[in-house]
């Protein structure tokens, strides 16, 4: 198999270029190559959303699932997987960023496969919200349609979107009064 270079950044941290054989998807380079085995491979069709990634892009960020993206549709771009979402404490070590913490909080998680992919959704949710506020009234739909790809077979629903519902009217700006 032929293989190209590939850079990109991945996590805040610049990547290569590296040798990547051509065809590779985005979920094996990060499994084989970066060994962040957070992204979950499960229908491998791209229909779970369990793989799910964000691409960051001058417009916002946005869900790409790894699982059928091939690496080399990340040359030049910013990705973050779900290892990437974690915030440091005051110390420097790993944290867990307030919707892995409201996750944690509101038991939104049965056996936690697909959990990964449902913080990267809600996170790229957050991310949106923080540039285009929604009226508070308009909250459960849009939470609803944002997770609605994003597919848990022990069907922890409920408590995934009440955790991000949680985290929503916490954080200031991301709401507004009104229609």
């Amino acid at each position: 198999m032929r293989s190209q270079p590939l850079a990109f950044t991945l996590n805040g941290k610049a990547i290569g270029p590296l040798p990547v054989p051509e065809g590779m998807t985005l979920l094996d380079y990060l499994h084989e190559v970066q060994n962040l085995t957070g992204t979950r491979y499960a229908c491998g069709i791209g229909v779970c959303h369990a793989c799910t990634v964000i691409l960051d892009e001058p417009g916002g960020p946005r869900e790409v699932r790894s699982c059928i993206t091939g690496a080399h549709a990340c040359q030049g771009k910013r990705v973050r997987t779900i290892e990437g979402i974690a915030r440091p404490d005051a110390d420097g070590r790993p944290g867990l960023s307030p919707l892995q913490q409201a996750y944690l909080d509101h038991f939104s998680f049965q056996c936690g496969y697909c959990t990964p992919g449902f913080v990267i959704g809600a996170t790229v949710l957050l991310e949106r919200l923080a540039r285009q506020p929604i009226a508070r009234k308009r909250i459960e739909a849009v939470v609803s349609e944002a997770l609605a790809p994003h597919v848990c077979r022990c069907t922890g629903y409920v408590r995934y979107y009440q955790a991000v519902k949680a985290v929503i009217l916490a954080t200031p700006g991301l709401t507004m009064a009104g229609d």
